[in-house]
């Protein structure tokens, strides 16, 4: 696999950090995970803006014609590649974009409801600050589940650690927590608004046994069901996710010219 380095297009165990890079001490940085379809990214500009407002908002270095033209770059030495790709800004200024393989996604997965309270002062930020989203990955596999659905502690459904949370409630409705509600303006929970097949509003932790279906929306994992949320089983896929899922998969179809 390839990796640009400050603009040097090389292998990606070769791409070195000082070990001192506060992006390594500090997790203090940005980054951005972006989906590539036979060589063509999708929604590389949002992805580019979100990484901007991130750092905007950090107060870092952010040099977006750089890494656009790194980018560029990179993509154009792994041509057809279908996968992800990484971009990585860190404060002390180091720019690192790399490509990676698809992870291994299943058919569908099971939740565990986690109480989480993020900090206000990153809301909006998708940082390197990432342990505690990890954290609760690992809690979530420790209690037999494949992932955390984090909850606040006054009882209100926000999202995945790493993915925005659909559902729907009366079997005729998606719905997605708001952003008033603190989760992540994540790019394909934007998508999947925009289609007119899914709304905000707010859920609550008593309202999960209601949940007639349910996936989690992310870059990667695109449309993933859930089967079931803590001892709540749900059926996976149910009509509504299979039927966006088409939606989303034709619209990124389109988007990077591949036949639907």
């Amino acid at each position: 696999m390839l990796a640009s380095l400050n603009g040097q297009i090389i292998e990606t165990e070769e791409a070195l950090v000082p070990a001192n890079d506060v992006g390594l001490v500090r997790g203090d940085g940005v980054f951005e995970v972006i989906r590539v379809y036979s060589g063509v990214p999708f929604a590389l500009d949002e992805h580019f803006e979100r990484m901007e407002r991130s750092a905007t908002k950090l107060m870092i270095e952010f040099d977006r014609a750089a890494i656009e033209a790194e980018t560029a770059a990179l993509l154009e030495a792994a041509p057809g590649h279908d996968g992800c790709l990484r971009l990585v800004s860190t404060g002390a200024g180091t720019r690192l974009g790399f490509i990676e393989a698809l992870p291994p996604i299943p058919p569908s997965i099971t939740l565990v409801t986690l109480p989480y309270a993020s900090t206000i002062l990153l809301d909006g930020i998708k940082s390197l600050s990432y342990a505690a989203n990890m954290l609760a990955t690992r809690i979530a596999a420790s209690r037999g589940a494949s992932e955390a659905l984090l909850v606040t502690e006054d009882g209100t459904v926000l999202e995945g650690p790493r993915q925005s949370f659909v559902a729907s409630l009366d079997g005729e409705r998606l719905i997605t927590p708001p952003l008033s509600d603190r989760v992540l303006d994540s790019i394909t929970r934007g998508v999947l608004l925009k289609t007119g097949l899914v709304e905000e509003e707010s859920i609550a932790v008593d309202q999960i046994p209601q949940i007639k279906e349910a996936f989690l929306a992310s870059t990667l994992r695109e449309v993933h069901p859930v089967s079931a949320i803590d001892d709540h089983q749900i059926e996976a896929p149910g009509p509504l996710s299979a039927a966006i899922d088409k939606v989303l998969r034709a619209t990124i179809a389109e988007a990077v010219g591949q036949p639907a």
